[in-house]
């Protein structure tokens, strides 16, 4: 099988599809990798280091495409690429096509192209293998930014997350208590900041109260107790997940108002829309905007922040699934591998995923379960 990396063209996506290990782990299986010419420039990894793996460099998106029964991207394909796909292809990446341009799905579906979105693969237990470790890596940056926010400088309150000796931490409250929100939780507990946790999940809220052995303050995340705690939030961060589909709002532009001038609120739900209502989605290069005087963050692809590690740690959790794909071709993989059949929003250019299907206001097109129960074992 053949397979394409091209360079990530989204404002300062960072983080490649494919780190030169796999490459030596797919070309040992017999299968081919095309990459586009410093697609892994940003992450640390050198063309020559793809070619060592057994990669070979190809000097165009065009080529890396045009090559490639299987493209693995990170970032959603730009509308610039719409035009590279080739028909009857398999694109992997972090599509969320729910909140995406129509027109993604409108060429995805001129192209037959079947579309695996890394952020719905899910294990039969519940885990987002693919997911987990981005969501960990963006709730362990989120201190690092917020510090930074909170600055004077930056417009911030000028306060120490820690605080000092006599004088108060800051506080921050984590909406949501999924791996992102408990990742975010551990990181700012580490920095010495007074943290809260709300979600609607009891079960969540017991793991959060095991993991910081009850010095960590949880509560339900109902309208009540989040419209209570909100005014004294120095951070509010929102990570609210609800698998393949818009996020809920669950905080209103009348919560935020009630927060003190120069605090900070950090959307984490914002690639799915976002959680909170004064929310919009920014970039790293231009990444805040103040909204009824309070610092909004709302960066969709926050890992990209630290491409090197971001990218070895997709890789970790993609590969044994590009392998089976590799090794027993789609079908195969897709009845065997539920992880992969899960992240399935469209197939041959038809719209397989309910959730997807809803959000563009139409039905089902093609019953991809039925089908793959018809395979022979």
């Amino acid at each position: 099988m053949d397979f394409g990396i091209p360079t990530e063209v989204r404002d300062l996506e960072k983080r490649v599809g494919l780190t030169p290990a796999a490459v030596v782990s797919l070309v040992a299986a017999g299968h081919r990798v095309f990459i586009q010419r410093d697609a892994g420039a940003d992450a640390g990894f050198r063309d020559e280091h793809y070619e060592q793996a057994g990669a070979r460099i190809v000097y165009t998106a065009d080529e890396a495409y045009g090559r490639a029964d299987v493209v693995l991207k990170v970032a959603r394909p730009t509308a610039a690429e719409h035009t590279l796909f080739r028909t009857n292809q398999v694109i992997m990446s972090f599509f969320h096509l729910t909140v995406a341009s129509t027109d993604l799905v409108a060429a995805l579906a001129e192209k037959e192209v079947t579309a695996i979105a890394y952020e719905v693969m899910e294990e039969p237990d519940g885990r987002l293998p693919v997911l987990l470790p981005m969501s960990e890596t963006a709730g362990r940056l989120a201190p690092v930014f917020a510090g930074q926010l909170l600055t004077n400088t930056a417009g911030g309150r000028g306060i120490l997350l820690s605080g000092l000796p006599g004088v108060a931490r800051a506080i921050v409250i984590i909406v949501g208590a999924g791996s992102l929100g408990r990742s975010a939780a551990r990181a700012f507990v580490g920095t010495g900041a007074q943290v809260i946790v709300l979600d609607n999940n009891v079960d969540r809220l017991n793991q959060v109260d095991t993991m910081f052995n009850g010095t960590v303050t949880t509560m339900m995340a109902n309208r009540y107790n989040i419209d209570r705690v909100v005014g004294f939030a120095d951070v509010l961060v929102g990570a609210v997940l609800l698998k393949g589909q818009r996020a809920p709002v669950l905080i209103t532009r009348e919560m935020v108002r009630k927060m003190r001038p120069g605090s900070v609120v950090m959307d984490f739900s914002i690639d799915q829309g976002g959680c909170i209502e004064t929310s919009r989605p920014m970039t790293l290069r231009d990444p805040t905007f103040v909204a009824e005087g309070v610092i909004h963050f709302c960066v969709p692809n926050l890992p990209a922040a630290v491409a090197r590690t971001s990218s070895h740690a997709l890789t970790n959790a993609l590969l044994p699934y590009i392998k089976s794909l590799a090794e027993c071709g789609l079908e195969c993989a897709l009845r065997d591998f539920p992880a992969l059949h899960a992240g399935v929003k469209m197939y041959q250019g038809k719209v397989v995923s309910h959730r997807l299907a809803e959000a563009l206001g139409r039905e089902i097109e093609f019953d991809l379960n039925a089908a793959l129960e018809s395979l022979p074992k």
